[in-house]
């Protein structure tokens, strides 16, 4: 006997997408923040990397939370489209 294909079903609203959108905006703001913090506040940026021991960490979370949101942000966009198509 064959299987009957299932109907496909609307999205519902704890699909994920709303958190991931939020979350990967958090993220990169948390990321362009330490970037401001490093570059007006904690010494600037030379040739050689931030001048203070502050501006490293800054750096160092800015690198972290910028490529990580911004992947957050593609697979919460992405996730948005599909849902806005079905």
């Amino acid at each position: 006997m064959p299987i009957a294909a299932e109907a496909p079903t609307q999205p519902t609203s704890g699909d994920g997408t709303r958190q991931l959108l939020l979350s990967g905006i958090w993220t990169m703001a948390a990321g362009l923040a330490s970037v401001g913090l490093a570059k007006f506040v904690f010494g600037g940026i030379g040739p050689e990397g931030p001048h203070t021991n502050p501006g490293w960490i800054a750096l160092i979370v800015a690198m972290m939370c910028l490529p990580f949101g911004s992947l957050l942000l593609l697979l919460g966009l992405a996730k948005w489209l599909r849902n806005r198509k079905g």
